[in-house]
């Protein structure tokens, strides 16, 4: 076994778990064990605990945008502090001071990334479990050679195998037009993704910075990547892809809806509903500020009188 392999097979065994307990349940309601619908469900099934598992790792990024966006401003001024100044210490200069904002903010523009870089293990591994099911090969785990045989011989409406793709499809027009739909569902679930950040849930100071720009520029550029590279995967590693791209579109609709980024688009339009909200239910849309108490004036206390000698001691009787 190769250094790839051995990274990759707690990964398999642990897919393999959970597609075989996805598979018994579905066939125990009574769907053909061997039908490819059933072992399609299997992967939705397993997307479905991958990305609920996720969720905290999600939840980070989403705070980490944040912080991104609060130090948008101070980043900018780095940037124009050494703006036009080629040289090889000013280049150190501003890396130098912008690894330290982030250091001192605790941000990480990589964040974004993290989601998409813990599922590439689990896509690769998927991706070994099913071309070794496809191959007649038994699996790492709980893939017994029986379960392995009928992943691996699994199609589609019988006449897609899932294991195939449009490069291993030997002419197969159904594997080609399957992966032609899937390719462009893929394609255009991840476009409405980033276009649904960029244009709704961006401040305006975030959209002033270099970091939009770049993001502008993914934007049309990764959808062509996954649409390119997507014709080399077996169909059943492309319905995870899919499957994923829609969890993500869906959660990423519920997190701009509901927790918007303060100042963008999406919070004014939350704000807006929220006004409508209290409106119908006759409550006032602004809340007004309850007065100040007004601060009490100091007591005047009375002025004590110096006291003569003589008085003094008429007072005391002395």
């Amino acid at each position: 076994m190769d250094i790839f392999g051995l990274i990759l097979w707690p990964i398999k065994w642990a897919i393999e778990a959970i597609l075989v307990g996805f598979h018994s349940l579905l066939t125990s309601i009574g769907l053909d064990a061997a039908s490819g619908l059933t072992w399609v469900l299997s992967i939705t099934g397993l997307v479905l605990v991958i990305r609920a598992a996720l969720i905290p790792v999600f939840v980070r990024q989403i705070k980490s945008q944040r912080r991104m966006m609060e130090i948008a401003p101070q980043l900018k001024k780095i940037q124009d502090k050494y703006k036009g100044k080629r040289d090889q210490f000013s280049r150190e200069a501003m890396s130098r001071e912008t690894m330290e904002l982030y250091k001192r903010t605790g941000t990480n523009p990589l964040s974004s990334c993290l989601p998409l870089l813990l599922q590439m293990p689990i896509f690769f591994g998927l991706f070994s479990v099913l071309n070794d099911a496809y191959a007649e090969k038994p699996g790492v785990g709980l893939l017994n050679a029986q379960l392995s045989r009928q992943f691996g011989e699994a199609s589609l409406f019988g006449v897609a195998p899932l294991g195939s793709s449009m490069v291993t499809s030997d002419g197969n027009g159904w594997v080609i037009l399957i992966a032609i739909v899937l390719v462009v569902l893929m394609t255009a679930s991840q476009f409405i993704t980033q276009l649904q950040i960029m244009s709704k849930n961006q401040s305006p100071e975030m959209k002033a910075s270099p970091m939009y720009r770049q993001q502008r520029i993914l934007l049309y550029v990764l959808p062509l990547v996954f649409a390119f590279s997507g014709f080399a995967f077996p169909l059943g590693v492309m319905f995870y892809w899919f499957v994923s791209n829609i969890w993500t579109m869906v959660q990423q609709f519920l997190v701009i809806r509901n927790m918007p980024t303060p100042g963008s688009e999406a919070a004014l339009a939350r704000e807006a509903r929220l006004a409508k909200r209290r409106q119908r239910r006759g409550l006032p849309t602004i809340v007004e500020d309850e007065p100040e108490p007004a601060a009490e004036e100091p007591k005047k206390t009375q002025r004590q009188q110096p006291i003569g000698k003589n008085r003094a001691k008429k007072k005391t009787g002395k």
